[in-house]
């Protein structure tokens, strides 16, 4: 074992609510330091070192992923106007391609394109491997095509930090135009095609302001349209599906706001205000056309925790309001679709992603239905007001990616693809399930299992298990198939995923019971379906590694302070493990907008308190004995800075942890490296590691 990199403590006092906290590691904030980057780098030469002997394991790891994913490859076609629009990869290519090909006038039938088959009369769009020449990192931002589909906008970020440049082309002359604007969130065209609607961000990372920007004129004389000034809000724009409205939303995590603007009018018009906003009150809108009349189709959660669905007339939306799917306690309403004849509205029950066609006459929702007991399905890929068809994405732990297009005259689900697996998978082999865990306070946590069959059914004998969590921000770890778990599933390796209390994936009280002054909920599940797990026979504490990113490496981080005897391992993803600092901190990117989340410690001391008492970094023991773990994060991710985990794996390794590693992408950013083939290696690295510790490294 080679000499871990110890950081220097240096003097740092936090006062707060009149507690002081001794900081010593607060000086790796200096990002443009020396001393900082010769830390970082000295840091990813022990952690090369020590993982120098899985160096042959992480290329196998690499090759399975990459032989068992068709490299040269399309999706399935989306229409749009007399064009039929499709993404494909290459061998070899990192990054996608974007196309399109001519649409015959009356036929909806996607056309069925064979990968290394030139599809007749291609039009290459974008090609992400040209816009990444010469760049370490390369991320699309916007992409989109107008109206008339004569014009091209895309938006390209080369650093990580999530602030994107727009770029226009003539898709008619293949001319690239002079208008290039910088700094944006996102952008897309205005309906006539001749101008642009963007985003800006302030210094804090929150997109702030909309834009018009007129082709062909100076980004300096753009008109600014709308301005959010509350910090605690995001701003954000859209256009209805049926091309009528320019929406402009504002919202914070509970509570939003939109404005209309009436597209028969000028585009620079005041923009009309839906409903005012009320603390703690969420809504979303869409347009339909019913029986002649315009309405607006509201989403909203005032006295439905819920949510319920309602209809208002478009012209005076603050008026009667007529109930289309009423509050239903359990069965959290997620998001409706409008189209000419009917919509559909996505909900959540029992733990599962459902989906319905709305009748815009009876009010009637006629759920669709799959076969599976575990999966995931969703409306995607729709831009069309009209059409015969509604495409769908569904996916299982154990199913692979799934395009769908219902056919609306008969109902009937018609296959248009499956995410190919090369290898001779077969989905029969694997299995999935639920199980409950028990918490204290008697809440049933729901854990999903998946395994390959050849090993035996889980609780049958002892295995090695990989327990993942998240638990924030209501969002919800659906069933979902990933080639490179297949990896760890063919050596033995359980998966489960642990859904646990402030995620979303049992209604909104679910997330209400996991954040602010309930977060250590989240904690707590995890280490209850761990105990359940172990428990029923499954797995055992030496035989378990949990993983966690984000705001699921701060679950990671508690947990290891909370349970460190249950983990062999512990792999933290870019993890918000110095969550206090950060939250105590408003200049901070995204801060001020985190306290509806966390809560507001920097005003509020309970809060303070409360934060305390659970935020990793402030946590670690020197009486514990932690398992190993390795912590991934990238120099320039601006949603949980570098020095988070940098700061957390110093206090590690001060209080005694002796197998502790931290690996720093320097050309990075929040999701990590850039490029598909640089995305395998970085997940074999992580599995190496993995099945490294679950002795599994010769498996």
């Amino acid at each position: 074992m080679t000499n871990a990199p110890i950081a220097d403590r240096r003097s740092h006092i936090r006062t707060h609510h009149g507690h002081t906290f001794e900081d010593p590691y607060e000086w790796l904030r200096e990002k443009e330091s020396s001393e900082v980057t010769a830390h970082l780098e000295a840091e990813n030469a022990h952690t090369d070192a020590e993982t120098a002997h899985l160096a042959d394991l992480r290329e196998t790891l690499f090759q399975e992923i990459k032989g068992r994913v068709l490299e040269t490859d399309l999706s399935v076609p989306t229409r749009r106007g007399d064009w039929w629009y499709y993404g494909r990869t290459e061998e070899g290519a990192q990054y996608g391609i974007q196309c399109r090909a001519a649409a015959a006038r009356d036929d909806w039938t996607p056309p069925l394109l064979e990968p290394g088959v030139p599809v007749p009369g291609e039009e290459v769009l974008l090609d992400g491997n040209v816009e990444a020449e010469g760049h370490e990192f390369f991320a699309l931002g916007s992409f989109a095509v107008s109206d008339d589909a004569t014009r091209l906008l895309w938006s390209t970020d080369f650093e990580g930090d999530e602030r994107y440049t727009v770029h226009v082309r003539d898709l008619v002359t293949g001319e690239l135009l002079a208008d290039e604007i910088p700094n944006t969130g996102g952008a897309f065209f205005t309906p006539a095609g001749d101008g642009i609607l963007y985003t800006t961000l302030d210094d804090s990372w929150r997109p702030d302001t909309l834009w018009l920007h007129r082709i062909g004129t100076a980004v300096d004389d753009d008109v600014k349209l709308f301005h959010e000034p509350d910090e605690r809000f995001w701003l954000g724009a859209g256009i209805t599906r049926s091309r009528r409205y320019l929406v402009i939303a504002v919202g914070s995590s509970i509570t939003s706001e939109e404005h209309l603007v009436d597209l028969r009018g000028p585009i620079t018009a005041e923009p009309r205000l839906v409903w005012p906003r009320r603390e703690g009150v969420e809504y979303s809108l869409e347009h339909a056309v019913v029986d002649g009349d315009d309405r607006l189709f509201i989403l909203h959660n005032d006295g439905a925790l819920d949510f319920e669905l309602v209809s208002v007339p478009a012209s005076a939306p603050q008026g009667e309001r007529r109930v289309i799917v009423a509050h239903e306690a359990g069965r959290r309403l997620l998001g409706m679709d409008a189209f000419r004849d009917f919509a559909t509205v996505e909900y959540r029950s029992e733990g599962l992603e459902r989906v319905g066609l709305l009748d815009y006459t009876t009010d009637a929702v006629d759920e669709l239905s799959f076969d599976e007991p575990l999966y995931s399905a969703g409306v995607s890929g729709n831009p069309e007001w009209h059409s015969p068809f509604l495409r769908l994405g569904y996916a299982s732990f154990v199913t692979p990616g799934t395009v769908y297009d219902l056919d609306l005259a008969t109902r009937k689900l018609v296959l248009r693809k499956q995410q190919p697996v090369l290898g001779g998978y077969d989905a029969a082999e694997y299995g999935q399930k639920r199980e409950w865990a028990v918490a204290s306070d008697g809440t049933r946590v729901p854990i999903s299992l998946v395994w390959k069959r050849s090993f035996g059914e889980p609780g049958a004998e002892l295995r090695p298990l990989h327990l993942y969590g998240y638990g924030s921000y209501e969002h919800s770890i659906d069933p979902g198939f990933s080639v490179a778990r297949l990896s760890e599933l063919d050596r033995g390796v359980i998966f489960a995923v642990a859904h646990v209390r402030g995620g979303g994936e049992m209604g909104r009280q679910w997330y209400e019971d996991g954040k602010k002054l309930s977060k250590r909920n989240t904690f707590t599940d995890f280490v209850t379906c761990a105990e359940h797990l172990i428990a029923a026979g499954v797995t055992s504490a030496d035989r378990m590694v949990a993983e966690g990113g984000s705001a699921g490496g701060l679950l990671m981080g508690a947990v290891a302070n909370l349970a460190p005897d249950k983990f062999v391992g512990i792999l933290a993803s870019v993890p918000f493990v110095d969550a206090l600092t950060s939250i105590l901190d408003p200049s901070l990117p995204l801060t001020v907008i985190e306290w509806d989340e966390w809560g507001d410690p920097l005003h509020d001391a309970d809060v303070y308190e409360y934060m305390r008492s659970y935020t990793p970094y402030e946590n670690v023991r020197s009486d514990a004995t932690y398992p190993r773990i390795l912590a991934v994060t990238s120099l320039n991710d601006t949603r949980v800075l570098y020095v988070e985990p940098a700061k957390w794996v110093a206090a590690l390794r001060e209080a005694g942890a002796s197998d502790v590693l931290l690996k720093c992408e320097m050309v990075a950013g929040h999701g990590g490296v850039s490029g598909r083939y640089n995305s395998w290696k970085e997940r074999a690295f992580e599995l190496a590691w993995l099945l490294d510790t679950l002795g599994l490294a010769k498996a």
